[in-house]
């Protein structure tokens, strides 16, 4: 059975840790899950010490996504690694859909998503993330792929600040294949009640439009502390 490595990025993440990892325990149908590494990038409000007495293994990281994601990565010891977010929770028997995604051989996927707060907007924006189109895709849809190829990719690219899980993504559709799962992951709507979810989403859409058009990694994360980022 392939071994699967959770690893969540965490700044200042305690209150949401305290039920997320405890969530991953319980609703694991399978033996696969082997680790949860929690990441911390300098958190104040005690998120890795409330990681650790729930059971993950904690590392120490500079602050950044892609930085940390990459750390929890060359520190895992699982052949499947699970990138989720700390607001995000995957569906019950998560890791049994993972492993039988590796049945007919090594896999990369995600699952669909669904927010936390019922309404038309985000019910409409959610239901596009069953389409397996890259330009579909998103982190708070998790990533799983085996850490063999996560290793022939290079990992996350930290010149990204952000859109680094599509970076990512994007490079696996061309060399891998992707697959979506049917079932879908929870996470937050606190980023579209707080920006507005039509202008949150017409900024991401500017955002993949930057990039297709050719910006650099430093004009998409400016466009993202101008328009998105949460104060």
């Amino acid at each position: 059975m392939n071994r699967i490595s959770i690893i969540i990025p965490v700044l200042n993440e305690a209150e949401g840790l305290r039920q997320l990892l405890p969530y991953l325990r319980e609703q694991a149908q399978t033996g696969a899950l082997c680790e949860i590494v929690v990441v911390d990038g300098g958190s104040r409000d005690g998120s890795a010490e409330i990681a650790a007495s729930l059971g993950a293994r904690v590392i120490a990281s500079p602050p950044g996504r892609a930085v940390q994601l990459n750390a929890g990565a060359r520190s895992a010891r699982g052949d499947l690694l699970y990138f989720l977010h700390a607001d995000t929770y995957p569906p019950p028997g998560y890791d049994a859909m993972i492993t039988t995604a590796q049945a007919q051989g090594p896999a990369a996927g995600c699952f669909r998503l669904r927010f936390d707060q019922p309404g038309g907007v985000l019910q409409f924006f959610a239901w596009f993330t069953r389409l397996n189109w890259p330009i579909c895709r998103g982190g708070d849809q998790s990533l799983f792929l085996p850490a063999q190829w996560f290793g022939e990719l290079g990992g996350y690219n930290e010149g990204y600040r952000i859109y680094e899980d599509n970076e990512l993504t994007n490079r696996i559709y061309r060399r891998y294949g992707f697959v979506v799962l049917p079932e879908a992951v929870t996470t937050s709507a606190r980023r579209h009640r707080q920006v507005g979810a039509l202008r949150l989403q017409y900024h991401f859409a500017v955002i993949h439009l930057k990039k297709w058009l050719g910006s650099c990694p430093e004009s998409l994360y400016r466009y993202y502390l101008k328009n998105i980022s949460l104060k």
